[in-house]
């Protein structure tokens, strides 16, 4: 007899019951059924059961008919209970532990094995580290079939190969067009000599500002990209592949123009927005061993790449490379346990530095890339920052969004080439308040924060799309609003008042051009949000950072690392001084300011991990964040017993978002980082118990959060 707790093995057939291979329904005599298969009749199956009290493997019989096609890693149909449910099939055995007689597979969806077993490994791991279910791994690691592309790959496959074997990767044609990019770093051209003799080096590198000079053609390859595509080269000549991956498709785009100049042949594109077909064509060309290197976004990083000898990770504060969706993992950790598992090579480099990859650092996980002081000072341009302190001579002109000092710059500068102009929000005016008392202007419907399309537009909700037009101040029944954050579009517009006769160019998600990917060397302003800054052919000539204070106006764990990154970003993207020069205009927070003007992201995440170690912040320590409602959330916590009063924070009311049917809470556990894995070790189990038990409200467990609170 089970216990509540535990799941039961699927309803009992007999051998006599075992039913025959699958086949298309015709009329005459039906198809008598088959026994067993004669070797290794049990097998091993993960299923797609929600339930976290389901997530282990379950035994099953495999018929005789399917006994060929029913291997580790296919897809699979299986009854359980009343319904018939997808898994794959993860290992074959000669006998069950379970008592009595089992229930045979209905059908193998696919003979291809998609499952990679090295990807299962690794999807175990992750399931545990974020208290997690094997099966929300498994939804994340592996796509959708799409039968039409599966046939195409496998005929092209039988056509190369006839030994059942995936080809060895295809080596580097002669003439790296990147050579000697590593030859400014300490420890840079070592990194890439160990990844050329097969070895497992680890770094996290902070790459020099500029771009690359191709060997022909106008300079428009981030340095960053070149120096990428150099050690993915070195992986190849060693007789490995290589898996690369970045916040989005333009950073994609890079790096696989950057293998192209290398010489990488057989480079795969690997994103989740090409759509069904393309993904799940790309993840067979990993999978069966057709590309020398995978490149790709989030969604690549579980691509089943054979023989792996390096995982690269750029730019991991992006917060595109967090999963949204259960367990949550972020594509940093998954990299990092992929290249324990595999024995790969771990590469992470960024503009900025996050405070978690300073404890990789901290913690002798990794080695730091980097060059010297005067190395940097050398490619880096001058950096100004326009305080009100260094605008007090200015006058009036000073408390302008766009100061005199910033406007004659930027002047000066578009008689040598384009000038970049960085604001932190898209749209018109995407914040806007009462303009007679300052008051927040919220929606009656769902209380989201309501904003400007255009100059004459109404005020629309920025949550539920409902428009406001007899909106009134809650506070003092005023009508009118004012702005409160100033969009790229707004700033285009003012822009072009302000320098009249020039080109004014946006690039952002809501512009009409949407995000561009470079422009050309001719004298232009673009404006662009953090993330969307096209290349220009040999720099910009300028770089205006507006409204600093806003940027660091956040209270969130992350603020002061998120905004150096997103200016390190930009300014990386200038010619060196004396040529160019970078003015962030704006009180900004003081330690991300020093950052930026002395190109020094290292210094600030050095300064955050220290502040976090005092006050037991993470990655000081492991957290948990259980959120719902809140019976639901104290049923959850209670049944942890490393949750004990001193380490657990809250609960927390939510700010409604206008999406929640009843309040929520937030409650967060905090532990040392030595018992990190039994903690996500209890609240697994926690949530298996609520499963179980059918327990009422919701409940949502998530470990490492970006925020705390």
């Amino acid at each position: 007899m089970t216990t509540a707790d535990e799941p039961e093995q699927p309803a009992l057939l007999g051998l006599d019951d075992v039913p025959a291979a699958p086949a298309p329904r015709r009329r005459g005599r039906a198809k008598q059924p088959a026994g067993p298969a004669a070797v290794d009749p049990v097998a091993r199956v993960v299923l797609d059961l929600a339930p976290a009290h389901l997530d282990r493997e379950f035994d099953y019989l495999v018929p005789a008919p399917l006994a060929d096609d029913a291997v580790p890693g296919v897809r699979v149909r299986a009854r359980f209970g009343p319904q018939e449910v997808g898994g794959y099939l993860v290992g074959r055995a000669a006998t069950s532990d379970h008592d009595g007689r089992l229930v045979a597979l209905r059908r193998v969806v696919s003979p291809d094995p998609v499952l990679a077993p090295e990807v299962l490994a690794l999807a175990r791991r992750v399931a545990e580290r974020y208290a997690g279910t094997l099966s929300d791994v498994l939804r994340l690691a592996v796509p959708p079939r799409h039968a039409r592309v599966e046939a195409e790959v496998l005929a092209a496959l039988a056509e190369q190969t006839n030994d059942g074997q995936a080809p060895p990767p295809a080596s580097p044609s002669d003439g790296d067009g990147w050579a000697g990019v590593w030859a400014p770093y300490r420890g840079g051209e070592a990194f890439s000599r160990r990844v050329l003799a097969g070895q497992a080096p680890r770094a996290v590198w902070t790459p020099l500002p500029g771009l690359a000079a191709g060997p022909e053609g106008p300079a428009r390859t981030p340095h960053w990209a070149a120096a990428v595509a150099h050690t993915v080269r070195a992986c190849l000549a060693g007789g490995r592949r290589a898996l690369v991956v970045v916040p989005d498709a333009r950073d994609v785009d890079r790096v696989c123009a950057a293998l192209a100049v290398a010489g990488v042949p057989d480079v795969v594109r690997l994103q989740a927005d090409d759509g069904p077909a393309p993904r799940y064509r790309a993840f067979l060309h990993a999978r069966h061993g057709l590309a020398a290197a995978v490149v790709g976004t989030r969604a690549a990083m579980f691509a089943p790449v054979p023989d792996l000898g390096l995982v690269v990770l750029w730019g991991d504060g992006e917060e595109t490379l967090a999963e949204p969706h259960a367990p949550y993992p972020h594509a940093r950790e998954v990299l990092a346990l992929r290249s324990e598992l595999q024995g790969a090579a771990f590469l992470l480099g960024s503009p900025g530095r996050t405070v978690q990859a300073q404890a990789l650092l901290a913690h002798g996980w990794a080695q730091e890339i980097g060059a010297p002081r005067d190395v940097v000072r050398s490619r880096a341009p001058r950096v100004r920052a326009l305080t009100s302190v260094e605008l007090a001579r200015e006058g009036a002109g000073a408390a302008a969004r766009l100061p005199s000092a910033a406007w004659r710059a930027a002047r000066d500068a578009l008689a040598h080439g384009p000038v970049l102009v960085q604001v932190p929000r898209t749209g018109y005016l995407p914040v806007v308040a009462c303009a007679r008392c300052r008051t927040a202007a919220r929606c009656e419907h769902c209380h989201g924060p309501l904003g400007l399309r255009g100059a004459s537009a109404t005020p629309q909700c920025t949550w539920c799309g409902r428009l406001a037009g007899g909106w009134r101040c809650t506070e003092c029944g005023h009508d009118r609003v004012r702005a409160v954050r100033v969009g790229s579009e707004r700033t285009a517009e003012e822009l072009g008042r302000a320098f009249p006769g020039v080109p004014v160019r946006v690039s952002a998600s809501s512009a009409p051009g949407g995000v561009l990917d470079h422009v050309d060397a001719a004298r232009a302003l673009v404006v662009a949000t953090p993330g969307a800054e096209p290349v220009a052919e040999d720099g910009y000539a300028a770089a205006l950072l507006l409204d600093a204070a806003v940027a660091t106006a956040g209270t969130g764990l992350a603020t002061a690392t998120e905004a150096a990154h997103r200016w390190l970003a930009a300014a990386a993207l200038v010619r060196p001084a004396p040529q160019g020069q970078v003015l962030l205009v704006g009180d900004a927070a003081p330690a991300p300011t020093s950052a930026l003007v002395r190109f020094d992201a290292p210094g600030l995440a050095e300064r955050e991990l220290d502040e976090r170690r005092e006050l037991d912040l993470p990655p000081a320590v492991r957290v948990a964040a259980v959120t719902g409602q809140v019976d639901a959330v104290r049923a959850v916590v209670a049944r942890v017993g490393l949750a004990t009063p001193e380490a657990v924070l809250g609960p927390v009311d939510l700010p409604d978002d206008g999406t929640r049917l009843e309040p929520a809470v937030r409650v967060v556990v905090r532990v040392p980082l030595a018992q990190g894995t039994e903690l996500a070790h209890q609240l697994r189990a926690s949530m298996a118990v609520r499963a179980a038990r059918r327990e009422g409200g919701s409940a949502r467990v998530q470990l490492d959060p970006a925020e705390m609170l």
